[in-house]
């Protein structure tokens, strides 16, 4: 006899988690199934090097979590179960060849002057751009935090377009048509000013050409200047240890080591779930999936269960360049040519200019190696010193973007092999680009772990073929178009069934954005029918 539930959650990444908090918080009997022996998804941390040094295996960042309205209402709650944040002021800065780096704080002045010491050009331009995101980010991050399409989204809109008038609004429509390399070639001056603000559209699906691609850069470079950037303090896992215990205050239940091969249907709307081991799961109100959009309709519905057309366009979902980390356990900080200041920024991009960006970008997506790839070095332990041992440093290496199959590797021996056999040499590759940047940290290496594209999935499968942010954002796909058209707002056309996750809106990242939006749809709905 199969147990009876109120709702099931599928994926106990940090989405399924908050929808079940929010579910079990309005009293239902909900139950959340994860394949893996530990919760969390992209979002976890361990020991991988040396015994005491603590990384975040994938996700780091928390700024859009702490932003979120779950955390609003929850912080109290969450602190008592163990988690805090550690914020840096320092969130972030680029390094160039030759020893040059640029660094932006949470103090405007210091940016400021650190700009105008470079070219006084970049400094006014970084100045607009910062009274930019003042007239626009509060229309931006409303409609980022509401469902896709609804009425208070279409309200929205219209107060922030009558607050921001015709310019603001001109304004607004070009920011989000526009690529990365059109916003920042008409405000800043040289190279590396831009490569302050270029990176940051790698860390999703967006080159510097990207139609669409300035938008995710551009606010998350002046979020992260005016808030700092924070992390876990313990370590990622310790939030995801905070949510599973809220989840079991509640009443909620968790089991992992749970994989579900079969969403069940009857009466045309989904009933519950079949784990691997053979065992139902009944849900007598809702399914919550948080799962890709292929994997939903390639491998947990049969055939028939959605509308033709849906199906096709679910298939159809897109995925992008692919993601490697590198995590070292150091002896000392890393010694940075263009000095000791950098060594205490939360993330430092080594980037070249628009142009080198733009070719490691178009290499990944035809399959090439890029020689100089993109590498988004945590300092995990300058903002979180509990991180590592006295005097040690635990770093993490975030490699953008990279080719899901290598056909090509112009270096000359790594061409179509697998990343299980590439990653080793391939990490070589990025120390010797690192220490290029600063002499010496490879003899402070004590400790290494390597995870390769082919890794990332193997540990949360939404991550397909090592694509860090679960799909592509191109404009194609994304706001009505997430995961599909007539799908962003959570509900699939079976009913019962809702997808949530980096898949639907608003996209990737600890934004639990999905997760409380569709359980509360459900809730909504529920109220309304009784």
């Amino acid at each position: 006899m199969s147990a009876s539930f109120d709702a099931i959650v599928v994926g106990a990444g940090h989405n399924g988690l908050v929808a079940a908090v929010t579910l079990a918080e309005a009293g239902w009997d909900v139950v959340v199934v994860e394949a893996n022996a530990h919760p969390g998804g992209a979002l976890s941390s361990g020991e991988l090097t040396r015994p005491g040094y603590v990384h975040d295996r994938f996700a780091t960042n928390l700024n859009l979590f702490l932003a979120s309205a779950f955390y609003a209402d929850h912080n109290g709650a969450l602190a008592r179960h163990g988690f805090v944040a550690a914020t840096s002021p320092r969130p972030f800065a680029t390094a160039f060849a030759g020893g040059a780096a640029l660094g932006v704080t949470t103090d405007l002045d210091e940016t400021l002057a650190r700009l105008s010491a470079h070219d006084r050009a970049d400094a006014a331009g970084w100045r607009r751009l910062h009274e930019l995101f003042g007239r626009l980010a509060p229309t931006l991050f409303a409609l980022y935090g509401a469902r896709v399409p609804s009425i208070s989204m279409g309200r929205l809109l219209a107060g922030g377009l009558w607050r921001l008038g015709r310019n603001g609004s001109e304004e607004l429509a070009r920011l989000l048509l526009s690529s990365c390399r059109e916003l920042l070639d008409d405000t800043l001056a040289t190279d590396e000013a831009k490569a302050l603000i270029a990176p940051w559209g790698l860390h999703l699906d967006f080159g510097p050409d990207v139609a669409g691609g300035a938008v995710f850069p551009f606010l998350e470079a002046f979020a992260d200047q005016s808030v700092g950037m924070s992390v876990a303090r313990g370590g990622a896992s310790r939030l995801v240890d905070a949510l599973c215990a809220l989840l079991v205050a509640h009443g909620g239940t968790l089991r992992t080591c749970a994989r579900v091969t079969r969403i069940t249907t009857s009466g045309g709307r989904a009933t519950g779930v079949e784990l691997a081991s053979g065992e139902r799961l009944a849900a007598r109100r809702a399914v919550l999936a948080c799962v890709t959009p292929t994997a939903l309709a390639a491998e947990l519905l049969a055939p028939g269960d959605l509308p033709a057309p849906a199906q096709r366009s679910l298939a159809a979902y897109r995925y992008g360049p692919a993601t490697m980390m590198v995590h070292l356990a150091l002896a000392g900080p890393i010694p940075w040519s263009a000095g000791t200041d950098l060594a205490s920024f939360a993330y430092v991009h080594v980037a070249a200019g628009l142009d080198e960006l733009a070719r490691t970008y178009s290499d990944a997506l035809a399959g090439r190696l890029p020689a100089n790839p993109l590498l988004v070095v945590g300092q995990t332990s300058a903002v979180d010193p509990t991180r590592a041992p006295e005097g040690g440093h635990v770093v993490w290496i975030q490699v953008r973007a990279l080719p899901r199959r290598i056909l090509d590797d112009p270096g000359g021996e790594l061409a179509g092999q697998s990343w299980d056999e590439a990653a080793e040499p391939y990490a070589e590759r990025v120390i010797d680009q690192l220490e290029r940047h600063a002499p010496g940290t490879r003899g402070l290496v004590t400790g290494r772990a390597v995870l390769s594209p082919a890794d990332l999935e193997r540990h949360d499968a939404n991550l397909a073929g090592g694509d860090s942010i679960s799909g592509s954002m191109h404009l194609a796909q994304s706001f009505l178009f997430r995961p599909a058209l007539g799908m962003s707002g959570y509900r699939t056309p079976l009913p019962g069934l809702l997808l949530i996750g980096a898949g639907t809106w608003p996209g990737p990242g600890l934004n639990a954005v999905s997760g409380q939006r569709a359980a509360g749809l459900v809730l909504d709905r529920s109220r309304r029918w009784w």
